[in-house]
C-alpha cells in the first residue's frame, strides 16, 4: 500500500487531544498565521501555538460535539488577550454559539490570513448539520468519514450519512482525508470481518499495523485508499452485501439497505 504523497501546498500538523482526537493545525508555507479544525481542547492548541511562534487567526468547526468545539471559547479569549483578530466558521445548522460566520454547502471561504480558499460541503448524518472543509486537495471531514469506517448516526439519519459518504467518495482520488480520530485499526478489524477476501484491505491492515506499532499516525488517508478498503464506501460490492445479509438475516434490495445494516453491525462490533 502506497503512502500519501507529500507535495502538499499547506503545512498541516496534527495536535493530539484526549484519547484519540486529532485537531488539525493549518498554515501556508509563507505565513505564521494558522487555522485550527475542531479544537476540542484549547490547552494543547495554545501550547502548540506558543512553542512554534504561531498566530491563530481562523477556527473551522465541522459539527457541534464537545470534543470538537470544547476549546473554542478559551481560544477566542486567548486571541483577544493577544489582540489577534480571529474568525470562527461553523455549520449553519449547528454550533451557532461557537462561530461568528455560519457556512453551508457550496460556500467558498477566502481565508486571507492563511492565503487559501476553502469549499464547504454539507455532509449530514453523524449530526444533522455536519460540514466538511475542502482546501486544495485536503479534506477536513470531522466524524463523517474515517479511515476504513464512518461515524455513528446521532441526530442525522442513516440515509443522510450514506449520501454524504457517496458525495465524499466522488471527490478526486488524490484528495487527502483528514478525519478527527485515530480509529483506523479498530475500523480495519471490522472491515476484515465484513470483507475478508479483499487483498487491498489485508495489505492496508498490515501497513497501518506497522505504522501504529511505531507510534505513527494513520491519518491522512486518501479517497483513493478509502474506495479500496472502506466497506461503507463499497456497499455495491457483492461480497460485502452477502456478509451483511448473513449478519442481518435479511435480503437486501439496495446499496442503501446494505449500508444501514452495515452501520448497525458496526454499532455492535
Amino acid at each position: 500500500m502506497q503512502s500519501i504523497q507529500s507535495d502538499n501546498p499547506l503545512v498541516i500538523k496534527a495536535i493530539k487531544a484526549f484519547n484519540d482526537n486529532y485537531i488539525w493545525c493549518i498554515h501556508s508555507k509563507i505565513s505564521q498565521h494558522v487555522g485550527l479544525v475542531d479544537p476540542g481542547d484549547a490547552d494543547v492548541c495554545i501550547q502548540y501555538i506558543e512553542e512554534n511562534n504561531l498566530q491563530l487567526s481562523t477556527i473551522y468547526i465541522t459539527h457541534r460535539h464537545s470534543d470538537h468545539v470544547g476549546g473554542v471559547e478559551k481560544l477566542v479569549a486567548f486571541c483577544n488577550e493577544k489582540s489577534w483578530p480571529v474568525t470562527t466558521y461553523g455549520p449553519t445548522k449547528e454550533a451557532q454559539k461557537y462561530s461568528n460566520i455560519k457556512v453551508k454547502d457550496g460556500d467558498v471561504i477566502h481565508d486571507e490570513s492563511l492565503n487559501i480558499s476553502c469549499q464547504v460541503i454539507d455532509i449530514p448524518g453523524h449530526t444533522l448539520g455536519h460540514v466538511a472543509y475542502l482546501m486544495e486537495d485536503n479534506l477536513f471531514c470531522g466524524d463523517t468519514l474515517f479511515s476504513a469506517g464512518c461515524g455513528r448516526v446521532f441526530d442525522g439519519t442513516s440515509e443522510e450519512l450514506y449520501h454524504s459518504l457517496n458525495s465524499l467518495s466522488a471527490l478526486p482520488e488524490k484528495t487527502r482525508v483528514y478525519c478527527a480520530h485515530e480509529y483506523t485499526m479498530a475500523n480495519l478489524a471490522f472491515a476484515l470481518t465484513v470483507d475478508p477476501t479483499n487483498e487491498e484491505l489485508v495489505n492496508y491492515y498490515n501497513y497501518v499495523s506497522k505504522l501504529r506499532e511505531k507510534g505513527q499516525s494513520s491519518i491522512p488517508t486518501s479517497i483513493c485508499i478509502e474506495k479500496k478498503v472502506n466497506p461503507f464506501l463499497r456497499c455495491f460490492d457483492n461480497n460485502i452485501k452477502q456478509s451483511v445479509e448473513v449478519f442481518s438475516d435479511k435480503n437486501l434490495a439496495s446499496d442503501l439497505e446494505t449500508f444501514i445494516q452495515l452501520r448497525l453491525w458496526k454499532n455492535e462490533f
